[in-house]
């Protein structure tokens, strides 16, 4: 199965990084700890594509924290990892997260959904 999480409008460098790898890992860091205000924090406005929805339009940052944390609510995450990290123009990049996404289902938590790049 190919699915990803998909971050666009990361034009702002976020605090105390400089690069787009280190962007990419403190996303990596606000995502496992299911921090959405971090994640958006430095973001004017972004893409979500989050499994089960359409990609949304650009979002604001209040918006896309409050989608984020309903999805970030009924699960629980164990692994997160950067996957493919390239800048697609200059000032712009991509970024794809691993991850290994556990749910509570009838009072037992399961293997939700593994995304990874092929």
């Amino acid at each position: 199965m190919k699915a990803w999480l998909l971050l666009l409008g990361l034009g702002a460098p976020l605090a105390g990084q400089s690069s787009l790898g280190e962007a990419a890992e403190q996303a990596r860091r606000a995502w496992l700890a299911h921090d959405a205000a971090a994640l958006v924090a430095h973001s004017p406005s972004l893409v979500l594509q989050i499994p089960g929805a359409d990609p949304s339009s650009p979002l604001g940052r209040a918006q896309a924290a409050e989608l984020l944390s309903r999805y970030f609510r009924p699960a629980e995450e164990r692994v997160t990892a950067v996957g493919a990290v390239r800048e697609v123009e200059p000032g712009r990049g991509f970024v794809e997260l691993e991850r290994r996404y556990f749910r509570l289902l009838l009072g037992r938590w399961v293997l939700a959904e593994l995304r990874s790049e092929p």
